[in-house]
């Protein structure tokens, strides 16, 4: 049998929890001789994410630089990864999602003429600016995929309206539900002790778009809900970007149930998203993970890319407005039939398959390929 080689490049954390569960069954296949390539950007929360997963890493890029610009990251993503490709003779390399590693990654697969697989394919706002470099990184990574694993028939339609052609266009399910339901089901403590009387926020917001004015009037809310609902009790896992530590310990800091705690290990976040009462967060991951727990989900953007959560009713967008956090927020914790509708859970984003199909996809992928049968 021909063994292929397949390249999954990983950078950020979100990347690692939805690429995990695909490596994983990658390594179960003896058709596959699987590279692990991280660009180093989180590189202590990556460790954390693969040796929850037991993966190891084979190559680290080791990219980062403290308060590094966009256009730097991508020139030193470009000059370390094509040579390790050039290196690899790889046959198809995967990347998950629309972080800048995953565009400048795809590029230089592109430019190799290697074959590339887009986890997570499709997701569109149809604003370039918003979110902001996110929305570029994901339409150009389409542009140069050779093979699309959408999460949702959204997605799915998302890039159909866009051109790709619909043999190479599929609908997977997502890989964070695979992630999560892997996780939620081992027998893990809550590490963080909170008062069983009171109800717990989870409040997880580091989001670009959201630095300045915006993290600032979340925080404010946070505080008006302290304030005001003396059950209530938040934990906020903080980002250590500058740009959203400063602010969140300047305002929240000192409050006595406002814990501010480091970034969690990814079993942890899963139990606290287990025992919080609705989640308030900027995070596309959290936003497709907490439905399938029959968690509320408060979305503090704008807009967002995974509307499938808000159309089936268990996620809401509420902006970064300090009224109107406040305001959803205490519609959920007083109505209790409100609450009720949008804690049926069940989650619009899979049943914890996709992984597998993925990889099935990536092996007939290969081998219709191999035979020179399947259109570019």
């Amino acid at each position: 049998m021909k063994r292929f080689k397949v390249v999954c490049l990983v950078g950020t954390r979100p990347e690692c929890i939805k690429m995990a569960p695909v490596i994983k069954e990658f390594l179960k296949q003896d058709w596959a001789n699987v590279t692990v390539v991280s660009t180093g950007q989180h590189r202590e929360l990556v460790q954390q994410i693969f040796r929850l997963f037991a993966i190891q890493i084979d190559y680290d890029l080791e990219v980062m630089e403290p308060n590094q610009s966009l256009a730097g990251l991508t020139s030193k993503i470009f000059a370390k990864f094509d040579p390790l490709l050039a290196s690899q003779g790889c046959d198809l390399m995967l990347v998950q999602g629309d972080t800048t590693s995953v565009m400048v990654a795809a590029l230089a697969a592109f430019y190799r003429q290697i074959s590339v697989g887009h986890v997570e394919a499709g997701l569109r706002t149809h604003d370039i600016h918003r979110p902001f470099p996110e929305e570029l990184n994901r339409v150009v990574t389409s542009l140069v995929s050779g093979i699309h694993f959408a999460p949702t028939e959204q997605a799915r339609a998302n890039l159909l309206a866009e051109g790709v052609r619909e043999s190479v266009v599929y609908t997977t399910g997502n890989t964070v539900v695979d992630a999560l339901l892997d996780v939620a089901k081992r027998d893990i403590q809550c590490p963080y002790p909170t008062r069983p009387d009171r109800r717990l926020i989870l409040v997880t917001a580091h989001r670009r778009e959201n630095f300045g004015e915006p993290i600032l009037s979340i925080c404010n809310a946070i505080r008006d809900l302290h304030d005001s609902l003396p059950d209530l009790e938040f934990v906020y896992p903080v980002h250590p970007n500058p740009n959203i530590r400063g602010p969140v310990e300047a305002t929240l800091t000192g409050m006595d149930r406002v814990h501010l705690i480091p970034p969690a290990d990814y079993q942890d976040l899963v139990m606290l998203m287990k025992r919080s009462t609705l989640i308030l967060t900027d995070s596309g991951g959290i936003q497709e993970e907490a439905p399938a727990l029959g968690k509320p989900v408060l979305v503090l953007r704008e807009e967002t890319e995974r509307p499938e959560a808000v159309q089936a009713g268990v996620a809401r967008l509420v902006g970064t407005d300090r009224a109107t956090i406040v305001r959803e927020t205490k519609r959920l914790l007083t109505d209790e039939a409100e609450y009720a509708r949008m804690a049926k859970g069940g989650s619009p984003y899979g049943d914890g398959q996709a992984a597998r199909r993925i990889v099935d996809l990536c092996y007939n992928f290969l081998t219709r390929d191999a035979n020179g049968s399947l259109e570019r």
